[in-house]
């Protein structure tokens, strides 16, 4: 579904250039919970960009099902930390705000569209909230609105942004939950950035762990855990310690320093 050739970014600045990622090699299977980790500055948002389509590559290819990623994609969606919602907007015009963006929908489609909202909306426990403000709700559910407004054109590919970051401990957990429902539900790829290892591990098919910048593919960790999982007690525990034990490992390795010619006395 997702194929990443070769890529890497640099930026431009004041104090020259800033190499972000450098020969990134994925591929992202149809249907696939990919989660991504790095130590800060390492590319992992500007990662989650290219696949948007936000930002060309500066080397390499990047591919969604199929086609070139030349920019923003009606199939791929972008979940930030945020949620961003429209503060004067209602809980469901919020969730049909990608629908009236985009156009070019009759009213015959906007009107299954808006079923589609309530039946989102269901989904994530939010029903009876649709007419209330955002300023309403509580955090967590401020972020079901995003991830209901995330879901409302079907994507092939959901890209997550450390969205659940700025959430207290036990919404972070019931959210958590409620994504690994969602996608198996609805069968959607979803690549998710977090900073939070048994988060990563959790919510996980693989685990792509980053190198410090510029970000390299340090080492992708294949996660067999029977679902649902969640990041409190439960049956598997041992062995979500066990791998998050390992990705640990993995972020506090040091690389390698390259070999130099010996100096000349």
């Amino acid at each position: 579904m997702i194929r990443l050739d070769g890529v890497g970014q640099v930026f431009e600045g004041r104090g020259g250039q800033v190499r972000a990622l450098e020969e990134i090699d994925l591929h992202v299977q149809e249907n696939e919970f990919v989660t991504v980790i790095g130590r800060s500055g390492c590319g992992k948002s500007t990662l989650l960009r290219l696949i948007a389509g936000l930002l060309p590559p500066t080397s390499g290819g990047v591919e969604v099902a199929g086609a070139a990623v030349t920019g923003p994609r009606r199939d791929v969606s972008f979940m930030f930390q945020r949620p961003a919602l429209l503060p004067w907007r209602s809980v469901v015009s919020n969730v049909m705000l990608p629908v009236e963006i985009s156009g070019g929908d009759s009213e015959r489609s906007k009107a299954q569209y808006r079923d589609r909202a309530q039946e989102l909306l269901e989904l994530v426990g939010l029903k009876g909230f649709e007419n209330r403000l955002p300023h309403e709700l509580s955090g967590g559910m401020q972020q079901r609105v995003s991830l209901c407004r995330s879901l409302i054109r079907s994507p092939k590919v959901m890209l997550m942004d450390e969205p659940f970051s700025a959430l207290d401990a036990l919404t972070r957990t019931e959210l958590s939950a409620e994504l690994q429902r969602i996608q198996m539900e609805l069968a959607t790829t979803i690549v998710f950035v977090t900073h939070s290892i048994e988060e990563a591990v959790v919510l996980a098919d693989r685990v792509v762990v980053l190198t410090p910048r510029p970000g390299r593919l340090r080492e992708i960790v294949e996660i067999d855990i029977p679902r649902p999982r969640t990041l409190g007690h439960n049956a598997h525990l041992a062995e979500v310690a066990q791998i998050s034990a390992q990705l640990h490992s993995l972020l506090s390795e040091q690389e390698r320093p390259v070999d130099l010619p010996e100096a000349r006395r």
